[in-house]
């Protein structure tokens, strides 16, 4: 495969045949994406495999019914884990002090990607896979189902499996407006419509305004997708999850 192309060309798929993936398949492609980089190669990350149907049908509702968790081959959990590390300390007579944010954010760094290392391979494989927001949202659901311990906090989500579509590809921002050299470059008016003026003009775009009787597609996402209410509401949920988890 031409690194450039699938770079270029990647896609999210939602919907999988129902094949399931050999085991030592996934297992090898985990193996392989353990080798991503890692905070002090602490590796504070665990990853929990769902496969059984009955366990999806569990998570399922935590990730609002998504089709994607049923249809696919596994869905994989990834959380960002120091119990392994505290307790190697603990046993090696070594005092941890790792329950502050500076040490979450190292295990939310590792989690990330360690994920994405393996979504490039899973789909350098051949396999389609798909990230779910929606952990975040209902941390404290998904922690009770997977019986994650203290310090073990669910950060994202992959469904991976065969491709029973071929996806579509998604519309980026020009390289222009994401790097800024030596320097930040501040976004004026005039910059800010010219970086978003192709999204806007899409016809996707267009029927996501419509349909939701908006007037821009910026309102989409501040009244629709992600309304304040609701950013506030999971977020106090979320952080009060995490600080209950011993950070």
């Amino acid at each position: 495969m031409n690194s450039d192309n699938y770079f270029k060309n990647r896609r999210t798929i939602r919907q999988y045949n129902d094949e399931a993936i050999p085991s030592e398949k996934l297992y090898s492609m985990l193996a392989a994406a353990t080798h991503a980089p890692t905070t002090g190669n602490m590796q504070l990350y665990s990853v929990v495999v769902t496969e059984d149907i009955s366990m999806k049908q569990k998570l399922s509702p935590a990730h609002f019914n998504q089709p994607s968790v049923m249809s696919a081959a596994a869905v994989l959990t990834f959380c960002a884990d120091f119990n392994r590390f505290i307790k190697w300390c603990e046993a090696r007579n070594a005092q941890p002090g790792f329950d502050n944010f500076q040490a979450w954010m190292w295990a939310v760094e590792d989690t990330m990607i360690f994920a994405q290392q393996f979504v490039t391979i899973a789909e350098m494989n051949g396999f389609g896979t798909c990230y779910l927001g929606t952990t975040t949202y209902n941390a404290p659901q998904i922690s009770e189902i997977l019986e994650l311990p203290r310090y073990v906090v669910p950060i994202t989500t992959v469904t991976v499996g065969y491709p029973a579509t071929e996806g579509v590809v998604s519309d980026r921002l020009p390289i222009d407006a994401i790097v800024h050299k030596e320097i930040y470059s501040d976004y004026d008016n005039r910059r800010i419509d010219d970086i978003f003026s192709e999204k806007e003009a899409r016809e996707d775009s267009a029927k996501f305004i419509s349909e939701n009787g908006k007037e821009t597609l910026a309102q989409v996402f501040t009244d629709v997708r992600y309304p304040k209410k609701d950013n506030e509401y999971f977020s106090k949920i979320y952080l009060e999850f995490i600080k209950g988890k011993g950070f």
